[in-house]
């Protein structure tokens, strides 16, 4: 037997790892530890942190279609989309995704953090040039970084910045922005990014996590809401994890782009496929907003009157584009106490802190749902402004 080549002397006491004792310590000090929130089955909070906006997740017809594919396909789909991680709910999934929001192709991605960075990295390379809002999602980010693309990040919506950009490189330039932004719940002026895009032949790629089933005719997402369903020059990503209460991603657009996608996107090549599970509870889903458009247009009207309620009792909420609100804090400590105050009385918010957004600006984040009562809309108002911090408070 060969003798163990496994070193016996001791390590050097100085590694990589001894930073990682001081990082610590200082977000602790600075307020900004992560620890994740473990929910229970059982309790008795209502969930305005979550992005169940349309309350599909734990709608029948949705859990008995997952439970019913996970008993017929099994609790993964068995390898990458390409070998044997495609079964006949991606496809369905697939097709009937393009046709409610009315694009020529759709690919389904294990989730919208996968899809955005298959697409960035697919349609971009060292010649490219990519320009990006400067609050763009993480994954828009990461896709930045791994496409090997110049990239200039611009200033929040400020299209001229954009386009001051894309003028430089004409015909090789990509815009990427979020339809729907996640941490205040803005919305981006689409149609003017368009414009500057063709003005300097550029494409244009929308981040519509936030629009699918809140934005558009019954919920179609931001292509249908800014008549850009047809477009040539645009695609879009989704998430299936927010309003169709699964679990997901998928890249809608021209069948040129989704093909293109579909041979040389690493993280669909080389990725494990999407639960069968997961496939089926989002097409459920789909088909439950197709028969019943009215979710839509309630979350709105809930992100609205919660929206008022807020600023009637002096909390300077963002006014929402579709079902995101953000309540400006400052300090992250002060984030945190008030989220958990207002866990305490019974209702659950989002708590971002850097570096999910700049230093100095953490905030609480609410998310509307479909199936919130009028009545507690009222309800969440008043526990958000007992429960504020005097200096936050207008």
């Amino acid at each position: 037997m060969a003798p163990s080549t496994f070193p016996t002397e001791p390590p050097d006491p100085r590694t990589v790892f001894d930073r990682l004792d001081r990082e610590a310590e200082r977000r602790e000090a600075d307020g900004l530890t992560r620890r994740p929130p473990v929910r229970s089955a059982e309790e008795d909070v209502l969930d305005l942190a979550g992005n169940d906006y349309l309350g599909l997740t734990n709608h029948r017809a949705v859990t008995d279609a997952a439970a019913s594919a996970a008993r017929r396909w099994g609790a993964g789909a068995g390898g990458s989309r390409l070998v044997t991680g495609t079964t006949e709910l991606h496809t369905e999934l697939e097709d009937e995704l393009a046709e409610f929001c009315g694009t020529e192709s759709a690919l389904v991605f294990s989730s919208g953090y996968t899809a955005n960075l298959a697409v960035i990295t697919a349609l971009s390379g060292r010649n490219s040039l990519l320009v990006s809002d400067s609050h763009n999602h993480a994954s828009l980010i990461d896709g930045c970084r791994l496409s090997r693309a110049e990239v200039r990040v611009v200033a929040h919506l400020d299209t001229r910045a954009a386009e001051a950009e894309l003028v430089r490189r004409p015909h090789e330039g990509l815009l990427l922005t979020e339809s729907v932004f996640s941490v205040d719940g803005d919305t981006a002026p689409l149609r003017e990014a368009l414009r500057v895009c063709r003005a300097n032949g550029a494409a244009l790629l929308i981040d519509d996590a936030h629009g699918l089933g809140v934005l558009g005719e019954g919920g179609a997402g931001a292509l249908a809401a800014f008549d850009m369903r047809t477009a040539p020059d645009v695609v879009a990503t989704v998430t299936l994890s927010k309003a169709l209460g699964a679990q997901g991603g998928a890249v809608l657009g021209p069948r040129r782009v989704i093909e293109h996608l579909r041979q040389s996107a690493r993280t669909f090549v080389f990725d494990t496929g999407l639960a069968p599970a997961a496939a089926a509870g989002a097409l459920a889903a789909l088909r439950v907003l197709w028969g019943d458009p009215r979710r839509c247009s309630r979350v709105r009207e809930v992100a609205e009157g919660l929206y008022r309620e807020l600023v009637r009792r002096g909390v300077p909420a963002t006014r929402p584009g579709a079902a995101v609100l953000g309540i400006p804090v400052g300090e992250a400590n002060t984030a945190v106490d008030w989220a958990a105050e207002c866990l305490r009385r019974g209702v659950r918010v989002g708590c971002f802190r850097p570096p999910s957004v700049p230093d100095g600006s953490a905030r609480l984040r609410l998310t509307a749902r479909a199936d919130l009562p009028p009545g507690r809309i009222t309800e969440v108002a008043a526990v958000l402004a007992a429960s504020a911090p005097e200096e936050v408070l207008g």
